[in-house]
């Protein structure tokens, strides 16, 4: 079993070599979902390929955001160059760049971001050209032991690092709420960020970091063929550090260097640490503080700015922290043994410090000091995308109602072309109630035993989409259809709800299948499978307020705070060839339900007024503006 550390500078390639990692993730400048890591350039990812290998170190080299179209061409460039630079592997988000580089002979990862999570999903990796799954974040160990037996390709379990709160490639706060997009590499870590709900404030999304030492054995005895480090973000120290702690760990090196590497890991950058779902479905936030606070030591009494640390293992040039509650009093290295004299004015009280530096790191970097000198010869050679001319046009655009209840289901009858039902307890109820109407079932975000129902069914996975097979479907947008690449095999798919209206475009233009555009209805941003998260409204901090409610199934679906509404462009939608509208409709009274599918039916603009003072605030997403 491979350990996987993540390198995002030179500095760091060196320390996860000496840490004894047995590969390493990294990304070029573009196309990599760590944008605004240091990064390397082309010259440089030939100068790491041969670094690591030279000293028996693997390279994987992310291209793991969704693709535009008018990227495409330079996406294959940079594939077919890692191939020339002989790196291990390709680590792949978008399927239809997955599909682009089928012949490109280079072993290709699906990234954590395409949800694998169930054996279709691994069969489907086989099928279509996969080496190996990265698996979704969300898996319990019990779980990952379920999906992986008899696996026909390698599997890759997250062990270490930060823990995404939404579920793995579904994530879309960041892109409607902040205009960022976590697909696009450029995550604003709005899951970082205050909340309100029902009288509590906090950090209420902020997950504690991965920290799953004591499960190494069980993974490698499961078959897992890589444990992975998250942290291309973080310094190189904190790679040389993990990259040790795991190493010596699965190699049973159970020394006294092995406890003092996992206390300088504790201390060089910890904001809480857990296990994650890997344990169980537990809870996995640590809400009181998002940011790094080091080690926490201990709360003291400080009188007279001095305080005691005799009975502590704090040493002379450790630097600490002194916070109350929240609020950072400030910083000190300490000078001397038995008491500290802090060197700012602080009241009498008490406080609580932390150990963010320890001396001992000092030695650590030491180790790597040396950085290679990353040098390289070949350069990327222009590839040609250009992919075939769809004829569509103007054409009837049907209306597809997204619905909960049967409440809501009776007043958009009337209107549907077609119903997409979430599966719940009244959906063979709803389903009697559309003879005439074409009736989807939505199935769960996630299954690892892959749920299936009779007839139509809505898939959010390619796992989903293999698993029923046989069935109509229809894929969700939250497949991530970013590009005309994407493989024609659905009955009928849901574009991205981060395209803009030029990438629809060009999308119509290329795509021969069946396509809906969401125009109406509160786009969700997250899927957590958080215990602690009930049906709610969180508030930030600017007062935007956003709609909780979760599910029978234990997950919770946050939505955004606004409804999308594009009603005033659906003339110019449908002439782009568009076969579906999608209105979202779910967990929404009957009386707006009744409302907006007479409105969107008759596409009276007229009554756009009526529909916003129902709804309270609206936005156009990024149809105008993309990401």
């Amino acid at each position: 079993m491979e350990i996987l550390a993540p390198v995002g500078s030179p500095e760091a390639l060196a320390a996860a070599v000496k840490g004894g990692a047995d590969s390493v993730y990294l990304g070029g400048k573009r196309f990599g979902a760590r944008k605004f890591s240091d990064n390397f350039d082309s010259g440089q990812l030939e100068g790491a390929v041969a670094y690591a290998h030279d000293n028996n170190v693997k390279v994987y080299v992310t291209v793991n955001t969704l693709i535009k179209n008018d990227e495409m061409a330079d996406a294959i460039s940079f594939v077919k160059f890692l191939k020339d630079i002989d790196a291990d592997a390709v680590i792949v988000q978008d399927t239809g760049l997955l599909r682009a580089i089928g012949r490109v002979d280079i072993k290709k990862h699906a990234s954590t971001q395409m949800g694998i999570h169930s054996r279709k999903g691994l069969e489907w990796c086989s099928d279509n050209g996969i080496d190996r799954a990265i698996l979704a974040r969300e898996l319990t160990a019990d779980e990952i032991r379920y999906v992986i037996e008899g696996s026909p390709i390698e599997t890759e379990a997250f062990v270490q690092g930060a823990l995404c709160y939404c579920m793995s490639g579904g994530c879309l706060f960041s892109s409607i709420a902040g205009g960022r997009s976590g697909n696009r590499g450029e995550c604003a870590q709005p899951c970082r960020k205050r909340y309100a709900s029902n009288g509590r404030e906090g950090y209420l999304m902020s997950t504690a970091d991965l920290y799953c030492v004591d499960h190494l054995h069980a993974l490698e005895k499961m078959g897992i063929s890589a444990v992975k480090i998250e942290g291309r973000m973080r310094s190189a120290a904190h790679t040389y550090l993990t990259s040790k702690v795991y190493s010596m760990t699965l190699n049973n090196e159970m020394t006294e260097e092995l406890e003092m590497t996992k206390h300088l890991l504790m201390t060089i950058f910890n904001r809480g640490y857990g296990t994650g779902y890997m344990g169980g479905v537990t809870n996995v936030v640590q809400s009181r503080y998002p940011d790094n606070r080091g080690q926490f030591i201990s709360s003291v009494q400080i009188k007279d700015r001095r305080f005691d640390i005799r009975g502590t293992d704090i040493g002379i040039r450790d630097g600490l922290s002194i916070f109350r509650g929240n609020d950072k009093m400030g910083g000190l290295r300490v000078t001397g043994k038995g008491t500290v004299t802090v060197p700012f004015p602080i009241s009498d009280g008490i406080y609580d410090i932390y150990r963010t530096y320890d001396q001992r790191i000092d030695a650590v970097k030491n180790i790597f000091r040396d950085v290679p000198e990353l040098r390289g010869t070949k350069s990327i050679r222009p590839s040609v995308f250009e992919p075939k001319i769809a004829i569509r046009g103007k054409r009837r655009t049907e209306l597809s109602f997204y619905v909960s209840s049967l409440k809501v289901l009776k007043e958009v009858i009337p209107y549907a072309d077609r119903v997409y039902f979430d599966m719940n307890a009244e959906t063979d109820a709803a389903k009697d109630m559309c003879d005439d109407i074409e009736f989807v079932t939505i199935l769960p975000r996630f299954s690892p035993a892959d749920e299936m129902r009779e007839g139509a069914v809505m898939v959010h996975n390619p796992g989903q989409a293999l698993a029923a097979d046989g069935h109509a479907r229809y894929g969700s947008y939250h497949m991530n259809m970013f590009n005309s690449m994407f493989p024609n095999v659905l009955d009928q798919v849901t574009l991205s709800a981060e395209l803009s209206k030029k990438e629809i475009k060009m999308i119509c233009d290329r795509y021969s299948g069946r396509l809906e555009q969401m125009v109406f209805g509160r786009i969700e941003l997250m899927v957590t499978r958080d215990p602690e998260m009930m049906s709610t409204v969180l508030t930030d901090e600017r007062g935007y307020e956003f709609p909780v409610y979760r599910d029978d199934r234990g997950f919770s679906h946050i939505l955004n705070s606004a409804d999308l509404l594009l009603l005033d462009h659906l003339d110019e939608i449908s002439s782009m060839g568009i076969d579906s509208f999608g209105i979202d409709l779910r967990k929404r009274p009957a009386a707006l339900a009744s409302k907006a599918a007479k409105v969107f039916s008759e596409r009276d603009t007229g009554k756009k007024k009526e529909i916003e003072d129902m709804c309270g605030s609206f936005t156009k997403g990024h149809y105008l503006r993309g990401v």
